[in-house]
């Protein structure tokens, strides 16, 4: 075990650059991969992490020509750089956001098409309340949007959740309710008063979080029910990709009713039963409960707060 005095030492030698690359090496999952992305040499991307596992005395990662793991040490190690990485922008993102007026960059992680008059009123407001601070909004998976919170390289997520992270606060943006919908090439399109077991035998899409254990349960629950996973044959994350597939005829697939209604009242939708808007799917705000926020992301943040504690959730959904 070292002591206080090497421990000191290490800190004080270590080089930045060894940590930083470590973190490629894993989020690539392969040395070859990371020395690609960091535009070097393989040979030295490997030279550095046994650098920085003879530094720190110990393996980081397994690997030989036909695996690569991580170990229990290289993960802990991970999460502390990512962390200490994540905190050393928000520092520097404060020092330079120290005047009066608020300014800097907010960073939103998005699922895909939030179509919510909320959420919008909110963007809205805080734009003519603080006009000097940016937006960075880009938009992917859940999972993606939650991992990308905790990496504290996105200041705020809005995305599905279905088991709450420990390290997030989770709270209820709005709710939205799911149908199931065809295309008009589709042999069920235009008919009327139809059962779930009409449903049964054809082809589907749906989203990758449409699983008995991710945040689509509901959804995925009905379809266990009444048998109609048998064939799925689209998956995506991204909601305008489902409907595209939907609406092109490749199978029946989940949308939100309030995205989808619009149009089928142009024709190129059909709603398919369950009729009634039981399949409900909350849509979360999450944020780090340990990061550190610039002035700006912290104003955002408590607009957001404020909001959710005076408007009621009927209101929002």
């Amino acid at each position: 075990m070292r002591d206080d005095t090497d421990q000191e030492k290490l800190i004080r030698e270590l080089d930045w650059n060894l940590l930083r690359t470590f973190v490629f090496i894993v989020q690539e999952g392969s040395i070859t991969l990371a020395a690609n992305r960091l535009m070097r040499r393989q040979p030295s991307v490997s030279q550095a992490l046994k650098r920085l596992e003879t530094r720190l005395g110990t393996q980081l990662i397994d690997r030989s020509p036909t695996h690569f793991r991580v170990t229990p040490a290289g993960q802990t190690l991970y999460q502390e750089c990512l962390d200490m990485f994540g905190n050393l922008v928000r520092t520097i993102q404060n020092t330079q956001g120290t005047q009066d007026v608020v300014t800097g960059n907010v960073k939103l992680a998005l699922l895909s098409r939030i179509e919510n008059a909320f959420f919008d009123t909110i963007l809205s407001d805080f734009h003519r309340q603080f006009p000097e601070v940016s937006f960075d909004l880009e938009v992917m998976s859940s999972q993606a949007v939650r991992q990308a919170v905790l990496e504290k390289s996105a200041s705020l997520g809005v995305c599905l959740v279905h088991d709450a992270h420990p390290n997030l606060h989770h709270a209820v943006l709005y709710r939205s309710y799911f149908g199931f919908y065809c295309g008009p090439s589709h042999p069920l399109f235009g008919k009327r008063n139809l059962t779930l077991d009409d449903l049964r035998g054809h082809s589907s899409v749906s989203f990758r979080t449409d699983q008995l254990w991710d945040a689509l349960r509901p959804v995925a629950l009905l379809r266990a029910q009444h048998k109609l996973d048998d064939k799925v044959i689209g998956y995506t994350s991204d909601l305008g990709e489902a409907q595209r597939m939907i609406g092109a005829g490749l199978g029946f697939g989940p949308l939100p009713v309030h995205v989808a209604e619009r149009f089928v009242e142009r024709g190129k939708l059909w709603r398919l039963p369950p009729y009634e808007n039981t399949l409900a799917i909350d849509i979360h705000l999450v944020h780090h409960k340990n990061a550190r926020l610039n002035r700006a992301e912290q104003a955002m943040l408590e607009m957001f707060q404020n909001r959710l504690e005076r408007v009621p959730l009927v209101e929002r959904s």
